[in-house]
């Protein structure tokens, strides 16, 4: 049986693109092949004008066979951030589903996770940017107001570091923040699109979530609907590898637990 969701895509990719019929239903005929059951639209915060909840549920009565629900993306974005998260706020009844995310270090105006990055990080000091890393997620915490965390190890996206003992010992008191937090992480595909080659996160780090008994969610982050559900025959194989027979849902905010 195909996995049955996808809780991290960007029908928006990067720009302001309205939602439309023509942008969303290729999405839901994407899920269809693919064997889907439920997508989140995720789009990141700094494009929220974009959003439309009336054209989701349009969509909704136009594939009454899949489900649809309202995400953000809500990250650390320096600029646009502060707007985003009043968005979120303003908006929490109508969203089912809050990710959140961190992609900017401290000081620095650009995205670490820029592919065109990747020569300029293996010269850096990475011990510190994940520290620095850790805590922006751990602002992200502070702040409140989401449901589970993205690609938890998004700083190792470059592939270039090493650190001697795994990386591990540098998430596992945010695994624990997370588990008293009770929210979700997910574990995602799009990593092995990218220079890491690896699902987003390590597999060392599900397997110390799997101890805390941290839920999952699944996500491609896609951003294109020929992405959606992206290396999930892979994904399928890992969750067998690991014993993960249940994954997590969310309407509303409200988390169910179901069998795979």
């Amino acid at each position: 049986m195909p996995l049955p969701i996808d809780y991290h895509t960007h029908p928006q990719a990067h720009s302001i693109k309205p939602y439309t019929p023509e942008l969303l239903q290729p999405w839901a005929d994407s899920a269809r092949q693919r064997g889907l059951k439920e997508i989140t639209f995720t789009d990141h915060d700094r494009y929220h004008e974009g959003v439309d909840f009336d054209q989701i549920e349009k969509l909704r009565e136009a594939n009454p066979d899949l489900k649809f629900l309202a995400g953000i993306e809500l990250d650390n974005d320096p600029v646009s951030g502060k707007a985003g998260r009043l968005w979120v706020e303003k908006n929490w009844d109508r969203l089912d589903y809050v990710l959140g995310s961190a992609h900017y270090l401290p000081g620095d105006p650009e995205m670490f996770d820029q592919v065109t990055r990747k020569d300029e990080f293996a010269q850096r000091d990475l011990p510190t940017d994940c520290a620095h890393y850790v805590a922006e997620l751990n602002g992200m915490l502070n702040r409140g107001g989401i449901d589970a965390l993205s690609h938890l190890d998004l700083i190792n996206i470059h592939g270039v570091w090493h650190p001697e003992g795994g990386l591990l010992p540098h998430f596992q008191a945010l695994l624990e923040r997370i588990k008293r937090e009770n929210l979700a992480i997910e574990i995602s595909t799009a990593g092995w699109r990218k220079p890491v080659n690896e699902q987003y996160p390590h597999v060392d780090i599900i397997r110390a979530a799997q101890k805390l008994g941290i839920p999952f969610t699944l996500a491609s982050d896609a951003h294109s609907h020929a992405q959606l559900a992206e290396y999930y025959d892979r994904l399928t194989d890992l969750l067998k590898q690991l014993g993960i027979r249940e994954i997590a849902t969310y309407e509303k905010h409200r988390r169910k637990i179901i069998s795979l």
